[in-house]
């Protein structure tokens, strides 16, 4: 019998429905987000194959390696009044755990949110969020007027650390995008944060992909330079998440506008990429 298309008709919990036929094979992995970081892996029947219980709830990503390790990114608790504090993609560590769950590494990150990804040179990029020079905030377009979060704005900039801590490289949005116009889409968006990153990727020749929700944008950052070398904005996207490299050299993104829909893009700058993304733990939320 083909899937039930009428979502309010298959909801519930556990394996609600599967077509065989036109399915794609294999595994995913979930992380209940309001759950105390216990970790799945399940079939396509829906059986738990395997499950790890991490030392924080989930971020919002998390991926099985090629070595068959899991990367995780956490959610840290912390008593204080920072904007980030309340957020539901709020991060803090990320981590690499084996398949017994025994941790092998972990780094923390008081900024972090939404993504991490350990690189190909071993060390670990994060996505993170700070307050923007107050010079700033009067220049960025768009949004609702007067819902700046206590007169600040928040962007995001990127930190790279080795598994031990040690911060060996960052890149800053306000230093490389324009105010003006890469300006925040919707015009019911809260002023609160300028970007909202909510993904990033590595391709295959080292440089960096990073996906910004407010302002529907994905951009290539050059290493070497620090450069963005690559830019799609809007349209066609409209508050787009999870970036991921194909062997093709195309990008896959999922688009989060008013009907949600998946975009393959060439980009230029890249190459052929010998791995792929895997599905995230924590879960996946519109506007988020």
């Amino acid at each position: 019998m083909p899937v039930e298309q009428i979502k309010a008709k298959r909801s519930g919990v556990g394996l609600r429905a599967v077509d065989h036929n036109r399915a794609c094979p294999g595994f995913t992995l979930f992380g209940p987000q309001s759950g105390s970081g216990k970790v799945y892996l399940i079939d396509i029947d829906g059986e738990v194959v395997h499950t790890w219980q991490m030392p924080y709830p989930p971020g919002n990503y998390g991926y099985l390696t090629e070595s068959g390790t899991l990367f995780y990114n956490g959610k840290i608790t912390e008593d204080s009044n920072r904007f980030i504090i309340r957020q539901p993609w709020k991060g803090g560590a990320v981590l690499e755990a084996d398949w017994n769950g025994r941790v092998l590494w972990e780094v923390r990150h008081p900024d972090h949110h939404h993504d991490g990804i350990r690189l190909r040179n071993g060390n670990v990029l994060l996505l993170c969020l700070s307050p923007l020079p107050k010079d700033l905030v009067p220049k960025i377009r768009g949004g609702m007027p007067g819902t700046e979060h206590e007169g600040e704005m928040y962007a995001d900039y990127l930190v790279e650390m080795t598994t031990d801590g040690r911060v060996v490289w960052e890149w800053r949005t306000w230093e490389h995008l324009d105010p003006e116009t890469d300006r925040i889409t919707a015009i019911q968006e809260r002023r609160e944060e300028w970007t909202h990153g909510n993904g990033i990727a590595e391709l295959p020749n080292g440089n960096i992909v990073v996906s910004f929700r407010t302002i529907s944008t994905v951009i290539i950052i050059e290493r070497k330079t620090g450069q963005i070398i690559w830019k799609l904005g809007a349209p066609p996207l409209c508050g787009q998440h999870a970036p991921a490299p194909l062997p093709n050299g195309n990008l896959l993104l999922f688009d989060n506008g008013p009907i949600a829909w998946i975009i393959l893009c060439r980009s230029r700058g890249s190459s052929r990429s010998n791995r792929r993304r895997k599905k995230s733990s924590g879960s996946t939320r519109r506007k988020e």
